[in-house]
């Protein structure tokens, strides 16, 4: 069998009328996998922008299939194919022997095509998209040479050189729709110039067939000469995106803000990808949309469909609820993650394909009358699916909520997961808004796990990015400087970047200055809260929510910016405006007079503790290291209780891992061991989970996570240790971290705003009052025996919750000695009894004083300890 063509150039910038040669060429024009053959490239050509003008070496990433053995590694030109340089515009990479052992593919494989990516000598400049150059059986061949696209859109007037090639043939003809234009029996190729003027208006298709006196073969390309779209305005109630009209109609709405864009199709399953009337968008007056009504659709039927611009760009829709990969990752995700999933239309078109689905099933929530909890009871789980569960989707989540539920947390925030670029991503890196990420599964199960967690009393909260998005976003593809890669001037969504500090700069800034970026996001956001209930958002890197340029003298963009500070207030009413109770979280970490002007407004901001924590744990205390007073609101002079702290999140190294690698010690006290780097955990915790305010958990922190964040590279794959919980001591840990939680949410005294700090040394306490009861924390975060005075409020009996134990307090300046990584939380009314004895009152018989068995109850094991007369200490 023929495959259709024998050049597939997947290019951003490439138009029948604008062309400047073909970005690659190849002798012979058809390619044969076991014979020799020359790729010529055009740095002059559409394409390959960013080597024009480039005269150096350029190497060739190169691989077969979709991307199949490889040569040499992308990060090392050394290891790839240099080309030879013909000209300042030309280079060509020989492959003298067979295509077949130039790339070493075994016999058993086949070879549809080469892929390829060309590259300057240091790697700043390169064709964009890929290159794939169809490769072919030997035998009887026939392909178009030119054009190289499938479906062709020309300006009438103009004229377009048609050339098709053939091997082993007898007879090359083509034909214009049913008339033959021109025919040989002598030569290998056969060209003919197709003059719009002479056809008109409409649809034609070239064909060239080849015939060996047996067997016949046919190629064929599209061509549509254009006239001018209707103009017709806007029907009534449709909006940019996908509008259900019934279950057989569509209304597809691109907008346009610059008004800049000539003419628009639509290409996708229901007109096979094909350029023709069917799909030629209407454009309204302004000129600021395009629009098109599509009827005749099978009910329930998924298709695929995207935008082709001015015959040079194709876009997926920026509001589809889901989107087609063309590089591999969807074949990944069908299979198992998410059944059914349709394929992406290989040889059809390039780049993202956005799906629409009518009379597509309405999903039937369960839960209807979930109320979020407080803010000041918020104790939230952060989580990545991908490391968090082995199989990593969304069903596999459903099944953790009672894991979670145990633990007593009462939200949970997943970091990003609407479509990001690839399938292995903490999910910094979005290109659509509306679309959840297939990696995970299909959308319903996504709202079954929302739909779940809130029938359990879970708010669930995604973690959005709206700074900035990554290249695939097809708002940044329909205007773009590729020259100089970064938005096109004219971009009605994005920005320059305003940072100075390239540390601070992540993909491509959104522009919050436009209205146009403001209208797309508070869409987005009200999408998420109406459509999948999500309780709120936490907003990746809040300082770039502005248009001010932040230079080296404020390299992190801390200062005060009162743009910034309204751009948030607005979008914070905005959200409240669509559901009152939503959680609205920021990562701001910004200096702490606007941090103040944020939270007092309503806002929740992130409070990065993980140093001070770590600090205290490892058992370092020199300088203040360890001082946990900035984990509370009152310290930061907040009107309000929005500070959100945490000891670990995703962004920072785990307590474990460093207690190990970096703990203190003295004498037979060693940090490092891992039973008592877990205590000093639990010693950590109780003073954390204690200081009024919401709080926050990063996944397994309640088991003791000790593998690095840098493990397999920052943003890399990690381990899921799911084993930890068998792990007697790491599940004392997971029931200290439940017990401390269940305290904050039930009890009046950890919400009091009457509690003072002292938790800059060593010796570190809390003491809250309130109407209902009194607590006074104490902990000893050195590495020795020492005595602290924990400033009891009164004097009578006061109750310890963990040991259940009693002390009778008849001087409120009384100490208490406790041991190194030794923790109490005393009250004046007994909490209720949490049901696990973690230290047993002293018991006497002459020989054996002050013995603790822990964890109790437990079908893990248990640890015995006592100590002798002669205070030497057993361990069982």
């Amino acid at each position: 069998m023929t495959r259709k063509f024998s050049l597939i150039f997947f290019l951003i910038n490439l138009a029948v009328s604008s062309l400047i040669g073909q970005v690659t060429t190849t002798d012979p024009a058809i390619p044969i996998h076991d014979q020799p053959l020359t790729i010529y490239l055009n740095t002059n050509a559409a394409g390959a922008e960013e080597l024009a003008g480039y005269t150096g070496d350029i190497y060739a990433h190169t691989g077969v299939n979709n991307w199949q053995y490889v040569i040499g590694d992308w990060n090392n030109n050394a290891s790839q194919p240099k080309l030879i340089k013909v000209s300042d515009t030309q280079y060509k990479l020989e492959i003298t022997t067979s295509i077949r052992q130039f790339y070493g593919v075994p016999g058993s494989i086949e070879i549809t095509r080469i892929a390829i990516v060309f590259r300057s000598a240091d790697r700043s400049k390169q064709t964009r998209p890929d290159i794939f150059i169809d490769v072919y059986e030997a035998g009887l061949n026939v392909s178009f040479v030119e054009p190289a696209q499938k479906s062709n859109i020309i300006e009438f007037g103009e004229n377009l050189t048609l050339r098709a090639a053939a091997n082993e043939a007898t007879s090359l003809s083509l034909f214009i729709d049913d008339t033959q234009v021109a025919t040989t029996s002598t030569e290998a190729e056969l060209s003919h110039v197709f003059n719009s003027t002479t056809y008109g208006y409409g649809s034609y298709w070239a064909i060239a067939v080849a015939t060996d006196g047996v067997e016949t073969v046919k190629d064929s390309v599209s061509l549509f000469v254009r006239s001018e779209p209707i103009v017709a305005d806007l029907p009534a109630g449709v909006i940019p995106g996908i509008n259900y009209i019934d279950d057989h109609s569509v209304t597809l709405v691109l907008h346009d803000p610059p008004a800049k864009k000539e003419y628009v199709f639509v290409v996708g399953d229901f007109n096979d990808w094909m350029v023709n009337e069917e799909g030629y968008m209407n454009r309204t007056t302004s000129g600021e949309h395009y629009w098109l009504t599509i009827t005749g659709l099978e009910a329930g039927k998924e298709y695929g469909f995207q935008y082709f611009i001015d015959g040079t760009l194709k876009i997926a829709d920026p509001y589809t609820e889901k989107v087609l990969d063309p590089w591999g990752d969807d074949e990944i995700i069908a299979q198992g993650r998410y059944p059914g999933l349709i394929p992406y239309p290989k040889e059809k078109t390039e780049h993202q394909v956005s799906v629409f689905q009518t009379a597509r099933a309405p999903y039937v929530w369960q839960t209807n009358d979930f109320t979020p909890p407080a803010v000041e009871d918020l104790v939230i789980y952060e989580l990545l699916i991908r490391d968090f569960l082995q199989n990593s989707t969304y069903k596999q989540l459903q099944d953790t909520l009672g894991y979670l539920k145990r633990l007593g947390i009462n939200a949970i925030e997943l970091m990003p997961v609407n479509e990001f670029e690839g399938n292995l991503s903490w999910g910094y890196n979005p290109s659509f808004y509306f679309a959840p990420d297939k990696f995970y599964g299909p959308r319903d199960e996504l709202k079954k796990f929302i739909d779940m967690a809130h029938g359990m009393g879970i708010a669930v909260i995604l973690d959005i990015v709206w700074n900035h998005s990554f290249g695939q976003s097809p708002l940044l593809r329909m205007y773009f400087d590729s020259q100089n890669n970064r938005p096109s001037t004219d971009n009605p969504w994005y920005s320059l970047p305003i940072f100075q500090n390239p540390a601070m700069n992540f993909g491509y800034k959104w522009d919050h200055g436009s209205p146009h970026f403001v209208e797309f996001m508070d869409r987005a956001n009200r999408f998420w809260l109406e459509e999948y209930r999500v309780d709120g958002f936490r907003f990746d890197l809040t300082k770039g929510f502005t248009t001010n340029f932040k230079p080296l003298s404020d390299e992190w963009g801390s200062l005060y910016d009162q743009e910034r500070v309204d751009n948030l207030k607005r979008l914070h009413d905005h959200l409240k405006s669509v559901t009152p109770h939503t959680y609205v979280i920021l990562e701001h970490l910004a200096d702490n007079v606007e941090e103040k002007a944020l939270a007092d407004y309503g806002m929740l901001m992130w409070g990065n503790m993980n140093h001070n924590y770590n600090e205290a744990t490892m058992g370092y205390h020199d300088g203040g290291k360890s001082n946990l007073s900035w984990g509370s609101y009152q310290t930061r002079n907040w009107q309000y209780p929005n500070l959100i702290t945490y000891m670990e999140s995703h962004d920072e190294e785990r307590l474990m891992y460093k207690n190990i690698q970096y703990g203190n010690s003295s004498g037979d006290y060693n940090i490092k061991d891992i039973t008592t780097g877990l205590r000093r955990v639990e010693l950590a915790a109780t003073f954390f989970f204690t200081i009024p305010g919401p709080k926050m958990i990063w996944q397994f922190g309640e088991l003791g996570y000790d593998v690095s964040i840098n493990f397999n590279g920052r943003v890399g794959v990690k381990p899921v240790l799911w084993d930890y919980y068998d792990d007697w001591r790491r599940k004392r840990l997971y029931d200290v971290f439940a017990m401390l939680i269940d305290l904050k949410k039930e009890h009046d005294v950890f919400r009091t705003n009457s509690y003072t700090m002292s938790v800059s040394g060593a010796l570190k306490r809390i003491n809250m009052n309130h109407a209902s009861n009194n607590v006074a924390v104490v902990g000893n975060f050195g590495v020795t025996e020492a005595m602290i005075i924990p400033n009891f409020q009164q004097t009578g009996t006061w109750h310890e919750f963990f040991s259940r134990e009693t002390l009778n307090v008849t001087d409120i300046n009384m100490g208490v000695t406790l041991q190194p990584g030794e923790y109490r939380l005393y009250s004046t009314v007994a909490f209720p009894d949490h049901g696990i004895v973690l230290n047993t009152p002293v018991i006497q018989n002459g020989l054996v004083q002050d013995l603790s068995v822990f964890p109790n109850p437990s079908t893990e094991g248990v640890t015995i300890s006592f100590d002798l007369i002669e205070k030497q200490a057993v361990s069982v």
